[in-house]
């Protein structure tokens, strides 16, 4: 088979990549996608960095083998830890979930003061900070862990006054730093984007990372020349590690569509 008649593939710790799936699906509607959840083996963020560079070589082998052409990390912990060590070992195009969104945040900024939110393990690793200050040394970067948010995602509790009062408390500190944008830095907080831009305000430009990685990975197809030909019917395939029951669940939660083809695989 021609190379850019092969799947992309995409992974993620749990459920929560499945926002950077909804992008690329949206953005590549003629693209076969192949996602796996690591079910099993969620969270991420309390693992050692050796323990999940392992994780994340083992799924990108899985996925090697069922023929993709390019591979989305979308997991913000095993971007921050194991991109590197993926490139390294695989010739195929790999893209991490934090470059794209740091990159936009930089344009974004007027007065070089951005916010970043994201798990205890991606604010932690301060690889956000890293990599807006890599690209514009004058940024202030101010980062808050808000852990709260990802069950509240996954229940489906986004829009009621648990939410809000969540996100307030998250959310007030980094108002008062006067920042002009804030980067959504967990593949959860897309579905919380209402309330979040609610209590931040108008002033301040919210970056969703899923977003902009789906438009690296259409940069990426082009570059390479391996975007899939004409128009067809997309192919999807789900696979999980554990529970595929509640993954369909919450999964079908985060897409707004039925899911279909879910795989339980050792």
């Amino acid at each position: 088979m021609k190379k850019e008649k092969l799947p992309i593939g995409i992974f993620d710790s749990g459920v929560g990549g499945l926002t950077v799936f909804k992008e690329v699906a949206g953005l590549l509607p003629h693209e076969d996608i192949i996602y796996l959840g690591d079910t099993a083996r969620v969270p991420y963020g309390a693992r050692s960095p050796q323990t999940i560079i392992k994780y994340s070589q083992d799924i990108t082998s899985f996925l090697l083998r069922q023929g993709i052409k390019l591979l989305v990390v979308a997991c913000n912990t095993s971007s921050a830890v194991s991109l590197p060590s993926l490139k390294k070992a695989n010739d195929i195009p790999i893209i991490g979930v934090i470059e794209p969104g740091a990159r936009r945040a930089a344009e974004m900024t007027q007065n070089k003061r951005v916010g970043v939110i994201g798990t205890e393990g991606t604010v932690k690793s301060r690889a956000y900070e890293q990599a807006i200050q890599g690209i514009d040394q004058r940024i202030k970067v101010v980062s808050r862990a808000c852990p709260l948010f990802v069950p509240l995602a996954e229940e489906g509790w986004v829009e009621n006054e648990v939410a809000r009062l969540t996100a307030q408390s998250y959310l007030r500190p980094l108002c008062e730093e006067a920042i002009d944008t804030l980067v959504l830095g967990c593949t959860h907080y897309p579905l919380l984007e209402g309330i979040i831009r609610e209590i931040m305000g108008d002033g301040v430009c919210l970056v969703n990372s899923a977003q902009e990685t789906a438009k690296e990975v259409q940069r990426v197809l082009e570059e390479e020349k391996l975007t899939a030909p004409g128009k067809k019917n997309e192919s999807y395939t789900f696979y999980v590690t554990d529970n595929a029951e509640r993954f369909i669940r919450v999964g079908e939660r985060f897409l707004g569509r039925k899911l279909r083809s879910v795989k339980e695989i050792s």
